[in-house]
């Protein structure tokens, strides 16, 4: 870690200028300093626009040519996707960027004039200060296939997400204008749907007979309903307590909501298949399809979050990116207890985590380190903390298939583990 620092400190050489730009929606604010951190220019503003970023390239040059550097480095924080404009702008003039931790911006701001103040020219000040010290990342550029899958990623989540705040407005609906409905029809699904979109209102029920309502629904392409089902659903409809008032706007309500989630789970469906199709050109996808337990989707979402395993010399870096890697706060005699560090990519230690429960299920190999780690070691931990542990392995296993070109192998992996060694020993 520290070597990488050292590295990173080593580029910022004499003829180096480095910006910090404290990144906006409209205005960005800059300021140049030198390689030891001295203010060569004060902090300047300039817009998200064309004319704002030519101006911002022509003080930059200006800049170097009066303090005769040879190089530039420009430094800011990944705000929102603010700074994808200004990035593209800067590797399109050759102009070398790095990515500045917003954490440590906000932790060392007062080192700076000992105020708790925050201003868009201070930022950009201390962002600029960091970069010579080496508190900066270096972004990896991404093959197209990586970048793909990066965007269509983060579509997708968003995708699900409106998928589920559309099914809590239905539910929400029912439970206004009937809420007796899920009695009979416990989730949304197709049955439920096509009796909403034909008989949202018990009053719209109420005035049909079973048999007439099941020829209806069949008619309009509902399958699998029962005269059982439909009658309860008549007779709860007869005694319902649902609201009455405005009827009209209810109805069209339900039917917007309802034709917004066919519509979303139809490009839910779309945007997988492409991500797959687009997955499938990599050379990890089908080694980790291997894994028993793992699926496609899961595959597809790991490669968008780390992309080609092989960029990575060590696991830790991936446990690392996870948020995965185990802190502790010790000073003196007294020893801390570890925990996750969680500074890292949520999603990506959210999906690794719900990966892990059907691999239990699927590979005996890590079933039997659970109960190990949950239940049979001198000092066990929570169930909750084995399936963390499982977590970090899993990691390791992949970059381990990704480093060898080989699939998954159940007795390769219990070799290279010492607790089933030392149970054959025992």
């Amino acid at each position: 870690m520290h070597d990488n620092r050292n590295e990173r400190i080593n580029q910022i050489s004499e003829d180096t200028l480095v910006i910090g730009v404290d990144i906006a929606k409209c205005v960005h604010y800059a300021c140049a300093v030198d390689e030891r951190g001295r203010e060569v220019k004060k902090s300047f503003s300039f817009r998200q626009s064309r004319q704002g970023f030519e101006t911002f390239y022509a003080t930059i040059l200006k800049v170097m040519e009066s303090h005769q550097k040879k190089n530039v480095v420009v430094g800011f924080e990944p705000t929102g996707h603010y700074w994808m404009n200004l990035s593209s702008y800067l590797t399109d003039r050759g102009i070398r960027f790095v990515l500045v931790n917003p954490l440590h911006v906000k932790q060392t701001k007062e080192l700076d004039d000992n105020l708790q103040s925050k201003n868009d020219p201070k930022d950009a000040r201390v962002i600029a200060k960091m970069i010579p010290q080496g508190y900066y990342s270096i972004p990896r550029d991404m093959t197209p296939i990586e970048a793909e899958l990066r965007h269509g990623s983060a579509f997708r989540a968003r995708l699900k997400k409106q998928g589920a705040s559309t099914q809590n407005r239905i539910k929400r609906w029912i439970d206004l204008y009937f809420p007796e409905f899920i009695s009979v029809y416990k989730s949304i699904g197709m049955n439920a749907s096509t009796v909403l979109s034909s008989y949202p209102l018990p009053e719209d029920l109420v005035r049909e007979d079973p048999e007439k309502l099941l020829e209806n629904l069949r008619n309009l392409g509902g399958k699998h309903f029962s005269v059982k089902n439909l009658t309860k659903l008549l007779d709860v409809a007869a005694t319902s307590i649902g609201y009455q008032e405005s009827p009209e706007m209810a109805r069209a309500e339900i039917q917007i909501l309802l034709t917004q989630m066919k519509l979303l789970e139809e490009q839910l469906v779309s945007i997988e298949k492409q991500l797959v199709t687009l997955a499938k050109q990599m050379t990890d996808f089908d080694l980790f399809l291997s894994v028993p337990g793992i699926g496609e989707n899961t595959v597809v979402e790991i490669l968008s979050e780390i992309g080609a395993f092989s960029h990575y010399k060590s696991p830790r870096q991936i446990l690392k990116l996870a948020g995965l890697t185990l802190v502790t706060n010790s000073s003196g005699k007294k020893e801390g207890n570890k925990r996750l560090s969680k500074r890292g990519r949520k999603r990506l230690r959210s999906l690794i985590y719900k990966a892990i429960f059907p691999i239990l299920h699927a590979i005996p190999a890590f079933r039997s380190l659970y109960d190990y780690y949950s239940e049979h070691r001198e000092h066990p931990v929570a169930k909750k903390e084995a399936l963390l542990i499982l977590c970090r392995k899993l990691i390791q296993v992949l970059h381990g298939l990704s480093k060898r070109g080989e699939t998954f192998n159940e007795e390769r992996m219990v070799a290279d583990i010492s607790f089933f060694g030392n149970q054959e020993a025992a």
